[in-house]
């Protein structure tokens, strides 16, 4: 492979590897190249009425009709769980504010402990779905259901991860993030995860840039 082929750089100067066979550095550069990406902070309940909230760093938006959001969890936890069997949920947008509260919820614990309690948060009812949403937080989305799926390889080969894709049957925004009737990004200060094992980033005002997309 000669620099042409790598877009004009010398290949001495780039870090190949193949995923399979390890990829020969401190910590798997894959989460940090592929973000930052924003936070599946999600409350649910199984069906008897146990709450459980905790974050999830592969989460995205998929389609605006239906709005779909969606998140993948390694292995089949509490939230997985909650959801398969009640078929809701709720998102809670992270901000800066209450990051330490939200990374509090992370911790794995037993399924019976109140995550809200342990993180000092306040469950608020909603009004679609039964799972509460996090009172702290300036954006929520209440979700239903709409289709879990167990990833695989190329090969066909199953992986320990499911992802969960919801409809936003509802939205809650503090109307302070709101001018002009378009909502602020910025304003919100809405953290992102950013790699490695603890590594964010937060969305602040002085680093927004508009492109307009071409006709």
């Amino acid at each position: 492979m000669d620099g042409a082929d790598m877009g004009g750089t010398d290949s001495n100067d780039i870090h190949f590897y193949e995923p399979a066979n390890g990829h020969g550095l401190r910590h798997d550069p894959f989460n940090a190249i592929v973000g930052p990406r924003p936070i599946g902070w999600i409350s649910s309940c199984d069906a008897k009425g146990n709450v459980n909230l905790a974050p999830y760093s592969f989460f995205n938006a998929f389609n605006y009709h239906p709005p779909l959001i969606g998140f993948s969890s390694t292995g089949w936890k509490d939230t997985v769980a909650n959801i398969k069997e009640t078929g809701e949920f709720v998102w809670n947008l992270a901000t800066m504010d209450i990051a330490q509260k939200m990374n509090a919820t992370s911790a794995t614990v037993p399924h019976e402990v109140d995550e809200f309690e342990l993180a000092g948060l306040t469950p608020v009812p909603s009004r679609l779905v039964k799972p509460p949403r996090v009172g702290e937080s300036r954006v929520t989305f209440e979700c239903r259901l709409s289709d879990m799926i167990q990833l695989k390889g190329a090969d066909g080969k199953k992986a320990e991860t499911w992802l969960t894709i919801g409809e936003v049957v509802a939205v809650y925004i503090d109307k302070a993030l709101i001018k002009d009737g378009v909502y602020q990004t910025a304003q919100a200060h809405p953290i992102l995860r950013a790699g490695r094992m603890g590594d964010y980033i937060e969305v602040r005002p002085d680093a927004m840039f508009e492109m307009v997309r071409p006709k």
